[in-house]
């Protein structure tokens, strides 16, 4: 029995749920054929097998294994984007890159060659992690092939502080560097689900005069998501779009399994539902992480954490439904 099916003159699929239970066949993300398996890639999923940048709870590192788990619940037809994912262009799981667990430097060193390399043979990159440190380099390669990158960062935390005990790469920092590097466009970036204590006032006024906009937890439950939706939307404009999600901005009734969990966090409707809202944004490439299976109670991370990556997968292709002519674009 063949772990893929081909359809003629079109994608390497994966295995039909009705042929092949969904819980059987290969163990990639959501059952697609490997990088390998293809001759190039509209869509690589990559995991980061790293965690070694975490504040808090290490466990990370598992992240991309669980979340594979978590997509064989996966169907090949999203309904609400009118749109078949992995029958529009192709879509291929390249692995897991294990950067080095002991040099953070090395590391994010290791990332950012992996990723560039793997851009030769697919167009766009949904990474899964992995802890937020993998964000920057991912960013540093965004930004060699479209200039300087619209971030829409969905996390519980600002991630633009400038060090932790004078460590100035982390998971609490990446955003910080990539606005001092240059990679991110100014004033068209935005957080969504930002809550929670912080250390001082100071770290707001710094986040501000970084670039950032803020859409916190609370704007979303007084306001809704339609208001969200706009106010990122009326942001971003027409830019390159890379988007970056903190698994903990799902609150921890949604999403337990993370590092760093903030009660009053997004439902996973509410996450889902943004997102649909930007079926018109042009999304380069996108992260989802930290996601730590071991702190999950019966998947509950790891499926929406997949459907999370499955809601990326459904913006890309109905943009390539839509305009054929931007699959590979390095505009």
């Amino acid at each position: 029995m063949t772990d893929v099916t081909v359809e003629s003159s079109g994608p390497l699929l994966p295995p039909s749920g009705l042929q092949i239970p969904r819980f059987a066949g290969p163990e990639t993300f959501a059952r697609l054929p490997r990088l390998d398996q293809v001759d190039h890639a509209a869509v690589a999923i990559l995991g980061v097998a790293f965690d070694s940048g975490v504040s808090y709870r290490p466990g990370a590192r598992f992240g991309p294994s669980g979340i594979r788990a978590g997509s064989k619940l996966l169907r090949p037809y999203h309904p609400f984007l009118d749109v078949s994912p992995w029958e529009v262009h192709q879509v291929a799981d390249a692995g897991d890159i294990g950067p080095n667990p002991f040099d953070l430097m090395a590391a994010v060193s290791e990332v950012e060659v992996a990723a560039r390399g793997l851009l030769a043979k697919a167009d766009r990159l949904i990474t899964i992690g992995g802890d937020h440190t993998i964000a920057l380099p991912l960013l540093r390669v965004m930004a060699e092939r479209h200039g300087p990158i619209a971030l829409v960062h969905f996390d519980a935390h600002l991630d633009t502080w400038d060090t932790y005990f004078g460590a100035p790469y982390t998971h609490g920092t990446p955003f910080r560097r990539a606005v001092e590097e240059g990679i991110l466009d100014l004033d068209v970036s935005a957080h969504v689900g930002i809550r929670g204590p912080l250390y001082d006032r100071k770290d707001l006024v710094d986040d501000k005069a970084l670039g950032f906009a803020i859409v916190s937890s609370m704007d979303v439950a007084r306001r809704g998501v339609d208001e969200a939706i706009d106010r990122v939307r009326s942001r971003v404009g027409d830019r390159p779009v890379y988007v970056s999600i903190d698994i903990d901005v799902l609150d921890p009734a949604h999403a337990p399994g993370t590092g760093t969990p903030e009660p009053g966090g997004l439902t996973t409707r509410e996450l889902q539902q943004i997102l649909r809202g930007f079926s018109d944004v042009h999304i380069v490439g996108a992260d989802v992480v930290e996601v730590a299976p071991a702190y999950d109670h019966a998947e509950l991370t790891t499926i929406a954490a997949a459907n999370t990556v499955y809601e990326l997968m459904g913006l890309i292709a109905l943009e390539a439904q839509a305009d054929p002519t931007n699959e590979g674009d390095n505009a």
